[in-house]
């Protein structure tokens, strides 16, 4: 006991001279200070700075330079085995942790010097030996040392806000993960895991996650495990500590650890609510999580650049391949068009946060992830686009089998224009994306190439492309060539309508909507021209009732012809569908403009003729109030436009 506590003080008189001493001239000073009042002081028990020279004069064979090593390597090997077989943590006792920290860096400079003695003999050798499994001793007792220090200090660790900007309401905590136990007095030795609680939107926040000096002693034991060349070992405590921390804060996220396979087979619904997890999680990883680790790497293993890049990169990696792989899952699953949405929302993510991912992981041993990132960033705008590729496949397949009701609004119109209306309030993002591929005039030979055109202007213009070709295939199923005019008037119309006063208007551009707003009254004046020809022609005037003595049988004749013509056509023309209020009120008119100067005309003729004042006809007003009431048919009062 006399023996260990007369080590223990001379550990204490050399922490003493190395803290107070400028450098090691200074500190031989202090120590000769020291034996002037007490013998145990003396230079050779504490000063290394001759120990070089003892082992070389060793080496040369001198049986007092050996005798000296012997004495000091025996010395270590019971100052060091006093702390190695301790059951209580060293770190307990400030006093205790100096004194073994001195210890270490005496024996590490007594392996360094052996090791380079020139030309060793045994004995010299043997003493190498020994130092080399005494080091090995300590680096496990150092190991354990920060393991504990590990996860004791990341009991009650801190939140601060660098940035000053005030204290947030956010729900985001990190604790122990189960404090009612240790309240109600739980087993203290079950230490758990500190991790994550849920957050809200503020992400300008960084974990202090563990104390300062905690920090602090843990950056002295690295340093000496890696001088001792037992870096690994320590990277891999660290490591293995902090990323079970990451762990359990991401399951605290809510996102699940899926394989890429497992992420496939999620039915679309729970899949787009695993995206809504993954996006917040991303966020609180880049934005938090990663940046905090990053800092307590660097702080712990400063001055060693190296091992802190390996740790932070062994740290993240899992649950950096785990966001990875549920993006590349999304990227690479199922191109159907209502996927797009969620597909934007994952990649828009993405660009938002490779500044920060390229930031972090920018080290050599992050490259792997650094460059997958960017990888699966673009396989999802390649999804994107391919998504495109699909909705142009679906319009292709949509069969002209059965004619809508009345010439109306075909579904594919709808679900078409609604859809491309909805994407293009992402127009910049998808600009960026389609940008990234050159669109060649062979893929669209039927658009005219235009050099202000983006790539998805021109996308959007065959989109449009296919769909006319689409509906016009269609219209022929309509026997009656009025019902044709009217579905291409009906569905040109409500790609028009859908088309103004916003971004899918202006990728179309105005020279787009001028043309197919004439395009709409070119199939009003066709079915005009359709639908009321045979009326139109019994109005036309002849030779015959233009005659002062116009047989009045041919007149009478004519009025019948007219009246069943009339009648005729406004019943057909009553079941026709036109859902746009205006289009009705537009036609309603131009019909009236057509056929009704035409009857007064008519109207006037017979009138001239003595017979036929008092034969019955319809009149003026009577027509107008018949044509008011066409266009009615089922749904075109409804308001079905959406």
């Amino acid at each position: 006991m006399a023996e260990n506590g007369e080590e223990k003080l001379l550990a204490v008189a050399r922490h003493i001279a190395k803290t107070l001493g400028r450098d090691e001239s200074m500190a031989d000073d202090i120590l000769q200070i020291f034996s002037n009042f007490d013998g145990r002081f003396s230079r050779d028990k504490l000063s290394p700075s001759d120990k070089a020279a003892a082992v070389a004069a060793a080496a040369d064979g001198d049986p007092r330079a050996y005798a000296a090593l012997d004495r000091n390597l025996s010395a270590l090997e019971r100052q060091i085995s006093h702390f190695v077989t301790s059951d209580n943590p060293i770190w307990a006792d400030a006093a205790d942790a100096a004194a073994f920290l001195d210890a270490v860096d005496e024996l590490i400079a007594a392996v360094r010097d052996l090791a380079s003695a020139p030309a060793a003999d045994k004995a010299v050798l043997a003493c190498l030996s020994r130092a080399e499994e005494l080091t090995q001793q300590a680096m496990f007792r150092l190991e354990d040392e920060f393991r504990s220090l590990m996860e004791v200090g990341g009991e009650a660790f801190e939140l601060s806000r660098p940035y000053g900007r005030g204290e947030s309401n956010g729900d985001l905590s990190f604790d122990s993960e189960d404090e009612d136990e240790d309240e109600q007095g739980g087993d203290g030795d079950e230490r758990q895991v500190p991790v994550a609680q849920p957050l809200g939107d503020d992400f300008d926040i960084v974990i202090d996650a563990l104390p300062s000096g905690t920090i602090n002693d843990l950056h002295e034991i690295a340093k000496r495990m890696v001088a001792a060349r037992f870096g690994k070992e320590c990277s891999h405590v660290y490591s293995s500590c902090r990323r079970e921390f990451l762990e359990e804060s991401m399951s605290r996220l809510g996102l699940q650890k899926l394989s890429i396979e497992e992420a496939q087979k999620l039915p679309w619904q729970e899949l787009e609510e695993e995206i809504d997890r993954w996006m917040k999680a991303m966020k609180v990883a880049l934005y938090i999580l990663f940046p905090s680790e990053r800092r307590l790497c660097d702080r712990v293993f400063f001055g060693l650049s190296s091992v802190a890049d390996l740790c932070f990169m062994e740290v993240c990696r899992g649950c950096v391949i785990q966001l990875l792989n549920f993006a590349d899952a999304v990227a690479i699953g199922s191109r159907a068009p209502e996927r797009l949405f969620k597909v934007l929302d994952v990649f828009e993510t993405m660009r938002d946060l490779m500044p920060e991912f390229e930031s972090l992981f920018s080290d050599q041993y992050c490259s792997v992830l650094r460059n997958e990132a960017v990888a699966i960033w673009k396989r999802l705008g390649e999804a994107i686009r391919g998504i495109f590729m699909e909705l142009e496949n679906l319009i292709r397949r949509d069969p002209a089998k059965a004619a809508v009701p009345g010439g109306g609004l075909h579904p594919i119109t709808r679900y078409v224009m609604n859809y491309l209306r909805a994407a293009c309030r992402s127009r910049l993002i998808l600009e960026q994306i389609f940008e990234e591929s050159i669109v060649s005039p062979k893929e669209y030979p039927d658009l005219d190439s235009r050099a202000s055109s983006s790539s998805l202007s021109v996308q959007i213009e065959w989109i449009m492309e296919l769909l006319e070709s689409n509906l016009e295939a269609k219209s022929k199923i309509y026997r009656d060539s009025a019902l044709c005019s009217i579905f291409m008037m009906n569905n040109g119309r409500y790609i028009v309508e859908k088309a103004k006063g916003n971004d899918l208007g202006l990728l179309l551009g105005e020279d787009w909507i001028r043309k197919h707003t004439a395009k709409v009254r070119q199939y009003q004046m066709s079915y005009i021209r359709s639908s009321w020809n045979k009326v139109m022609v019994v109005l036309k005037p002849d030779n015959a009732s233009l005659a002062p003595n116009a047989d009045p049988r041919s007149l009478k004749e004519k009025v019948k012809l007219f009246n069943g013509y009339f009648e005729e056509t406004c019943r057909v023309q009553s079941s026709c569908v036109i859902f746009d209020e205006q289009l009705r009120e537009d036609l309603r008119i131009s019909v009236t403009k057509w056929l009704v100067p035409a009857y007064e005309t008519f109207v006037g003729r017979l009138q001239s003729v003595a017979e036929m004042r008092k034969h019955p006809y319809r009149s003026v007003e009577d027509i107008k109030a018949r044509i008011d009431e066409l266009f009615r048919g089922r749904g075109a009062l409804g308001g079905g436009r959406k």
